[in-house]
């Protein structure tokens, strides 16, 4: 495997082919400008082309300067066994590079998401000093989240997904008996996510063996994720069907793949989301290993905070899928005995920490089993709905906002300050660019 930098990258590409770098500068373009010029109907044809031309422009574009792209080369990309499949490609090592426009041209940037944590770590990746930088609570008018941390088995085996425990039977024997006294506890639909694909096919080939499917299968269908988009999306389909039948179902799916991200699991279509393992990144992956060398040479990120933060960020998305409005509620459960370490738990969400009690920790299965009946007897009891408009505003307080909105903008007009009232000082404007986290949304 060569990893190289795209100076030396295109160095080599004169001195074999004679090729300057200026003019791939404008490869894309060209083509484009020429497809159009022919008037080519069918552009599909053309996507590798265009692909080539892609890479080309940027290579050319990021080759100057500190190296913040990556070429590699890998004589075998193919995840296939005995397949021989050479690729070659750009990483970005350097995530500012997407959000330094929009600070260039705005003097006041709100970033806001549910995963922002730790929130510290965000301006050092995005180079940028925040004016304001906040972590809010989540405001809701009763507990309708149980986060539960289940660190062994029922008997007493400690469960985790690390490289050396997922071979181990008996974590699996053991994450299969989780995942049926859940689905007999629980129902409607229930999303599980599995750290990689490979993992998810390894651990449902076991189940079936030992006859763990056949008893989830008794109380609800079983769907799986697939690296195929349309069998997914069929999969997706017919789970929210059986989710409206009564049946309930359960949807194997993998933290970073389609499901995690952009997929609502509202009311009953998600019931509990069930995390095994810690979705840490590939860490033998080439394009992952020059990123962190490049933080760590730049940014002094060292290499297990980024990774942490970046497998701590993955699992608030995945079990946010679970709570999407206020009236909604859902179980979050942890499977693995390293979310009990205070490190990776304060590395959550303020809005899901708010909810993690000390007895929700360090759980056994059936103790586990226990809460999630618990929560659920809680939370089948009829909305108070004098507690529930607390946490809304009335039309009279929306009303009273928007005047005092509309008198900011008249003072603002009067002065003559224009958008540099309001804020700090500084001399990037008055603004400032803040930064927050809130609750549940991904921004």
């Amino acid at each position: 495997v060569v990893s190289e930098s795209p100076v030396r990258f295109l160095h080599h590409l004169k001195v074999s082919t004679s090729l300057e770098a200026k003019p791939l500068k404008f490869c894309y373009s060209r083509l484009s400008s020429l497809l159009r010029a022919l008037q080519v109907s069918n552009l599909d044809e053309f996507n590798f082309l265009s692909d080539v031309a892609d890479f080309a422009t940027l290579l050319a574009t990021y080759s100057e300067g500190v190296a913040k792209f990556a070429v590699i080369l890998e004589p075998n990309g193919s995840s296939v066994p005995g397949a021989i499949e050479p690729r070659l490609q750009l990483a970005c090592l350097d995530s500012s590079l997407a959000i330094a426009p929009l600070f260039k041209r705005f003097s006041s940037v709100v970033i806001t998401s549910g995963t922002l944590s730790p929130i510290d770590l965000y301006p050092k990746l995005l180079q940028f000093e925040p004016r304001v930088s906040e972590s809010f609570h989540m405001s809701t008018f009763r507990p309708c989240i149980r986060p539960l941390i289940v660190s062994r088995g029922s008997d007493q085996t400690q469960i985790s997904t690390r490289f050396q425990d997922r071979d181990d039977p008996n974590v699996t024997r053991n994450y299969g008996q989780l995942m049926v006294d859940l689905c007999s506890s629980i129902p409607d639909g229930i999303v599980a996510f599995f750290t990689s694909y490979s993992f998810l096919e390894t651990v449902v080939v076991a189940w079936e063996t030992m006859g763990v499917l056949s008893q989830i299968s008794e109380k609800k269908l079983i769907f799986i994720e697939t690296k195929d988009v349309m069998e997914t999306s069929l999969a997706l389909t017919n789970y929210r069907k059986a989710c409206d039948s009564g049946k309930g179902a359960v949807f194997f799916s993998v933290a970073r793949g389609k499901v995690s991200e952009g997929i609502n699991f509202d009311r009953h279509y998600g019931r509990a989301v069930v995390l095994f393992g810690v979705p840490f990144q590939y860490t033998k992956s080439h394009v992952l290993l020059a990123r962190l060398e490049f933080l760590q040479t730049h940014f002094q990120i060292k290499e297990a905070d980024f990774l942490n933060f970046d497998a701590l960020r993955q699992a608030s998305q995945c079990v946010g899928r679970v709570i999407r409005s206020k009236t909604d509620y859902g179980l979050m459960i942890f499977a693995d005995a390293r979310y009990n370490r205070r490190d990776k738990r304060n590395k959550l969400p303020k809005w899901i920490k708010q909810f993690l009690l000390d007895g929700y920790l360090n759980l056994s299965t059936d103790v586990a089993i226990t809460h999630v009946q618990t929560f659920l007897r809680e939370m089948s009891q009829p909305i108070n709905q004098e507690k529930l408009q607390r946490v809304f505003f009335s039309a009279e307080e929306l009303l009273e906002m928007e005047q005092q909105l509309a008198q900011s903008r008249a003072i603002v007009e009067e002065v003559g300050l224009g958008g540099h009232i309001a804020g700090g000082t500084g001399e990037e404007g008055l603004g400032g660019r803040a930064k927050k986290e809130e609750d549940g949304d991904d921004g």
